[in-house]
């Protein structure tokens, strides 16, 4: 069974690559497509300025322009990303979250610039056409639709790079509304002076506090992860379920993680209910498989073990009757015992007897109880019938819990006889 599960471990890291490949080389697609259009788009609003003479356009011009150099460097910055080092043993994923650093502060250098022309006195009123009015529109469009895939293809792949882009794309779509806004109003005669501030200042002004805001966004998501940032508690909460979800796991010691681009790192140190070091490391390489089945974009995932030091001694004993006769089959008796002993003196710490909830099921019943008591955590079962190479043998023994068989009669003779296991 130990080998069925190293093999399938080994078939999902392989399945892991190639999905992470070719994640990687769609993220580096659509990067180049985004440096591809904004460098179109920062030719047309220069064109566009050039011929209308407007500071609105210009500064959608200026901030196209930095977007597209952005562009470029968050393309280069992929492809070194995926790199392998022995110089970074960890990777160079934070790259992703360097460029994005490096993005804001071009966006916040656009910002700056605009700002400082649209606190400049206007030289001549702009000089708006329909042609004009139309490409902007164009634009507008297009910078829309290209976000929107941006953002899709970022949240599929978890790369914060492309979700940067895709939301920087968002805030050009509005700050090139409110500049076509202002060019429809110049167009259609609507004029506003005000000690020499005009519309198309105004326009440029808000302009400055899309771009101030889309900035201050990615550089503290960007300065979260470059600061290792813990993973978000929900990740960490679906970690943790399924590390307590191995029965061999009896307490979840230390959990941590932390995201690399879009990668994430994940460390934890567990208490296993065995000493066999082989069983601990299977037991360990299947908690990595099944945490790289459920959560996406997960790079390394480091277990530290250690054999459980007993304290207590969990007993499930089933029985016949609510007044402790000890049953003798196991599957199918009624109710079952569960005690919880104390080792240092004996004494019972807890006791309890619940229904057995699957004397109904009419298939691998004996199956069904034993994967309940390993859910509850027991350490030993005490049962009068021999279960050696039967179902819930083999389920106790990978879960390691000790199948004891006992003839006694009664519970309190059961447990008498159990402290000194």
């Amino acid at each position: 069974m130990n080998i069925l599960a190293s093999s399938q471990a080994h078939t999902d890291t392989a399945n892991h690559v190639l999905r992470e490949t070719e994640e990687t080389r769609q993220i580096q697609r659509v990067a180049l497509y985004a440096f591809l259009l904004n460098l179109g788009l920062a030719g047309l609003k220069v064109v566009l300025a050039y011929f209308s003479g407007s500071l609105a356009v210009a500064a959608s011009a200026v901030d196209s322009g930095t977007d597209s150099v952005a562009s470029l460097a968050v393309f280069g910055g992929l492809k070194l990303s995926t790199r392998k080092s022995l110089t970074f043993p960890y990777g160079l994923y934070k790259i992703e979250n360097v460029i994005s650093v490096i993005v804001a502060i071009f966006i916040f250098l656009a910002g700056f610039e605009i700002a400082r022309k649209a606190l400049s006195p206007a030289a001549e009123p702009p000089v708006i056409t329909v042609w004009i009015i139309g490409w902007l529109l164009a634009a507008v469009f297009i910078t829309f639709l290209f976000g929107q895939y941006a953002i899709a293809v970022g949240k599929r792949t978890e790369s914060p790079t492309l979700i940067a882009e895709g939301r920087h794309r968002q805030v050009d779509v509005l700050s090139t509304i409110v500049v076509l806004f202002a060019l429809v109003l110049n167009y259609f005669g609507v004029h506003i002076d005000f000690f020499g501030i005009t519309l198309d200042h105004i326009a440029a002004g808000l302009v400055v506090v899309f771009i101030a805001r889309a900035g201050w966004e990615l550089l503290s998501d960007g300065m979260r992860v470059l600061l290792d940032a813990s993973l978000a508690p929900e990740d960490l909460g679906q970690v943790r379920k399924i590390i307590e979800s191995e029965p061999m796991v009896t307490e979840v010691r230390w959990l941590a993680g932390r995201n690399a681009g879009r990668f994430r790192f994940i460390e934890t140190y567990v208490v296993l209910r065995t000493g066999d070091l082989k069983k601990a490391h299977a037991t360990s390489h299947q908690i990595e498989a099944e945490i790289r089945k459920q959560v996406p974009h997960v790079e390394r995932v480091v277990i530290h073990y250690e054999p459980q030091v007993r304290k207590y001694l969990h007993v499930a004993v089933p029985l016949a009757d609510m007044m402790g006769k000890v049953s003798g089959h196991f599957g199918e008796a009624p109710y079952f015992a569960l005690v919880l002993l104390r080792l240092v003196d004996g004494q019972i710490e807890r006791q309890e007897v619940v229904v057995n909830p699957h004397t109904k099921v009419p298939k691998a019943k004996g199956i069904r109880v034993a994967e309940w008591l390993v859910n509850q955590k027991v350490d030993v079962v005490a049962v009068k019938e021999d279960l050696h190479k039967k179902g819930p043998a083999y389920v106790f023994a990978d879960a390691g819990v000790e199948l004891k068989v006992l003839l006694n009669d009664q519970l309190d003779r059961v447990i008498e006889s159990l402290k000194n296991v």
